[in-house]
C-alpha cells in the first residue's frame, strides 16, 4: 500500500479546479504499473513521486495521462509539490522538480506555489491554411479570430486570440484532430480577472477541454505580456463552461521570468494498492 494524494490545482475551493492523482512514492514501480494507474484514475494527469538522481533536485515527479508519459506539465507540478511538501514540513520557499523536461523550480509567491514558465520551443505567426483549419475546427468565421500565433512549450499549442471573453465561452469546438488549441480573450477592463482561456486537445479521437491548464497559461502568457495585451501581475480564468474556477495567476520577476501560480487543496488522501 502507498500514500496518495488528489490535489485540485488552480483553485482554494476543492472541486473547482483541475486535480491530479499523486502516489508519494513511486519506487520499484514499473512505467506499465505507472500507465495503468494512470489509465484506471482517468484523470488527465496522474504523478508518482521519486527520489531525485541530482543532488540539485529536491524529488523527481514521472507524469502519466491515462495513454502517456509526459515530461512536464503544469497543473500535476503544483499538484505534485503540494503533494511533497506535506512529507516536507521544513521545506523552504524555493523547491526543485525533477522531471523528463529537466529541472523546474517552484516557489511559494504570494502563499501559493508557482513554477517558472519553460521556454517555448515554437513561437511564431500560424500559416493561412492552418488558421483556416483552426477556425472550422473552432466553428468560427475567420473574421471573429483576431490573432493566432505558435505558442508551442512542449505539447504543441497553438494560441488563438479573440475579441472577448463572451466570444471564448461562446465556443464550441468540432474534432480538433491532431491540435492543441488554447483560446483566449479579455474580460471588461476592472474585472477580477483579465483573461479567459479554455484548452482543447484530442484524446482517443475525441476532442476534450482541460479544466485548468498551466503549460497553456504559461505559454500564453509569453505572448500576451510581449505583445502589450496584457501587464503582470494578471489573472486568467479557465473552467468556467465545465463548471469550474480554475484561476491561474501570473508574475514575473525582475528578471523578467514569468511565473505561474495558483492555489493547492487536497481533496482526498489515503493508500493505493499498486
Amino acid at each position: 500500500m502507498r500514500e496518495f494524494q488528489q490535489v485540485d490545482v488552480f483553485t482554494s475551493t476543492p472541486y473547482l479546479g483541475n486535480p491530479v492523482a499523486v502516489v508519494l512514492d513511486g519506487s520499484g514501480l514499473s512505467t506499465e504499473q505507472m500507465q495503468r494507474f494512470a489509465r484506471w484514475t482517468n484523470l488527465s494527469e496522474s504523478t508518482f513521486l521519486l527520489p531525485p538522481t541530482t543532488a540539485d533536485a529536491d524529488y523527481r515527479v514521472r507524469i502519466f495521462t491515462p495513454t502517456t508519459e509526459l515530461p512536464f506539465a503544469g497543473h500535476p507540478t503544483l499538484g505534485s509539490c503540494h503533494a511533497w511538501l506535506s512529507t516536507a514540513p521544513s521545506a523552504g520557499d524555493t523547491i526543485v522538480q525533477e522531471c523528463g523536461a529537466g529541472l523546474v523550480t517552484i516557489q511559494r509567491v504570494d502563499g501559493r506555489l508557482a513554477f517558472a514558465a519553460p521556454p517555448l520551443v515554437r513561437s511564431g505567426p500560424v500559416d493561412d491554411p492552418l488558421v483556416t483549419r483552426i477556425a472550422e475546427v473552432l466553428r468560427l468565421d475567420r473574421e471573429q479570430i483576431v490573432d493566432v500565433q505558435w505558442v508551442d512549450n512542449g505539447p504543441g499549442w497553438v494560441a488563438v486570440l479573440l475579441a472577448d471573453a463572451d466570444a471564448v465561452l461562446a465556443v464550441r469546438p468540432g474534432n480538433a484532430e491532431n491540435l492543441y488549441i488554447g483560446v483566449a480573450g479579455p474580460h471588461p477592463p476592472g474585472s477580477p480577472e483579465a483573461f479567459e482561456v479554455r484548452a482543447f486537445f484530442p484524446v482517443n479521437g475525441t476532442t476534450v477541454e482541460d479544466p485548468v491548464t498551466g503549460s497553456l497559461n504559461a505559454s500564453l502568457a509569453e505572448w500576451l505580456l510581449r505583445t502589450g495585451r496584457v501587464t503582470a501581475p494578471y489573472v486568467a480564468r479557465q473552467g468556467t463552461v465545465l463548471g469550474r474556477a480554475g484561476q491561474v495567476h501570473v508574475s514575473t520577476d525582475t528578471e523578467g521570468a514569468i511565473w505561474i501560480g495558483g492555489d493547492t487543496v487536497t481533496c482526498v488522501t489515503g493508500h493505493v494498492r499498486l
